[in-house]
């Protein structure tokens, strides 16, 4: 069997990339690739980048990707004899592959018909809906790259999903990360098997993931300390805009963009009226006191626009300005992935924790499917995933039950 890996030239002035091919018999061969990396960038471990979220390395990986794939392919053709390689033949796969910019999907390929559907919805779903759907793309293309051969609809079967979890484990990608691009891939087989393909898509199982995520949100009381304590000026509108987010569950990209235009008087109740932009739902939504009140602090008018980033940066000051600073455990971003970290509550704010706030402080309060109509999930499971279900207020009274039988006994 013959081994393949990359590694920097000798020479160490040139940092040009060269592929080697050992059998077993210990024989090996060399040839140069065009590709150059600078070496103290270079990981001779992974035989890659060490950066691969790099704009150039990124790029760079994936031509390697392209080779192991291609290189694979020759010596499948040539049934992994070593002695009847040709170095001509191989060193002008791995020219002409380290060279080409556009990449074509072999035809009925897993990636080709991916990019197929993707085409086929880019009129049905939002740019930020598209963009997630090349993430799941773009890692089942460095997923290609690890198995070093192009994945075929007859390759996607219950090994498949094994030896995909193990390459997100090997690459510390996040159990969630992988299990969103299985069921990515699901959706896909589906679109397909709609359309007379026959797939394997029932042997595509995922072992169940534990559910002990807990999101960040701003409990009623800690909302009571921000609507109530004083704020500066310059703070003002970005307090507004955060209890409004708590009381109305919409997402930033929608509740930034609230003016007076859009109020509506329907039944004797004030409400808002808005098309989402993710989903392009229509909405309309009774305005809770709370955000009426705010109304009339600003002259019958929403608070000034903020941008995102600012806004995201000014209710963390708000919130750590109201005492609200016990830690929390959250996901944060170390590199290129996600690792469990303890920080006080306030820098765990951003522009969502509005939405998942009223999501959880009216779930149980309010029917659920009257929540949903206020946010716009489309499925009960999608709403869940939003809600905090640590309860503080049966927590209160469990409390209480414990101290009047301690009472009762001492």
């Amino acid at each position: 069997m013959i081994r393949l890996l990359f590694k920097l030239m000798d020479d160490t002035t040139s940092n040009f990339i060269v592929l080697e091919l050992h059998d077993d018999g210990g024989q090996t061969c060399q040839v140069r690739t065009p590709l150059r990396i600078a070496k103290e960038m270079w990981d001779p471990l992974q035989q890659r980048p060490r950066n691969i979220y790099l704009k150039n390395c990124k790029r760079l990986n994936e031509r390697l990707d392209r080779l192991r794939i291609a290189v694979t392919d020759y010596l499948d053709t040539i049934y992994w004899k070593f002695d009847r390689i040709s170095l001509r033949t191989l060193g002008n796969r791995v020219r002409k592959n380290a060279a080409t910019r556009t990449v074509e999907y072999p035809k009925e390929s897993v990636l080709w018909h991916m990019n197929n559907y993707i085409t086929s919805r880019s009129h049905l779903i939002c740019s930020s809906t598209r963009k997630r759907y090349f993430v799941f793309f773009n890692l089942f293309q460095r997923f290609e790259g690890y198995s070093m051969r192009h994945l075929m609809i007859s390759d996607v079967n219950a090994a498949f999903v094994k030896k995909f979890l193990e390459f997100g484990k090997q690459e510390a990608y996040s159990s969630s990360t992988m299990h969103r691009s299985v069921n990515f891939v699901k959706t896909v087989l589906n679109y397909l098997e709609k359309r007379g393909i026959r797939t394997f898509v029932y042997e595509l199982e995922l072992p169940k993931e534990s559910r002990n995520k807990t999101f960040i949100t701003l409990t009623e009381d800690e909302l009571v300390k921000i609507k109530r304590m004083y704020v500066s000026p310059s703070l003002q509108a970005a307090r507004d805009w955060l209890v409004i987010s708590c009381y109305t569950g919409q997402r930033v990209s929608d509740f930034m963009t609230f003016n007076s235009g859009m109020l509506q008087h329907v039944a004797g109740q004030e409400c808002i009226g808005f098309i989402q932009k993710k989903t392009q739902r229509n909405v309309l939504l009774p305005l809770h006191p709370a955000v009426q009140v705010i109304k009339s602090h600003n002259e019958e008018n929403f608070p000034a626009k903020l941008s995102t980033k600012k806004y995201n940066e000014q209710i963390k000051e708000v919130v750590r300005l109201a005492g609200i600073d016990s830690l929390v455990s959250i996901g944060k971003r170390t590199g290129y992935r996600v690792v469990t970290q303890q920080i006080p509550k306030w820098q765990a704010v951003t522009s969502h924790i509005g939405r998942r706030s009223f999501a959880s402080n009216f779930y149980s309060k309010i029917p659920t499917s009257l929540l949903m109509e206020a946010t716009g999930h489309s499925s009960e499971q999608m709403f869940h995933r939003y809600i905090n279900h640590i309860d503080t207020e049966r927590i209160r009274s469990l409390r209480l039950y414990f101290e009047q039988a301690y009472k009762s006994k001492f």
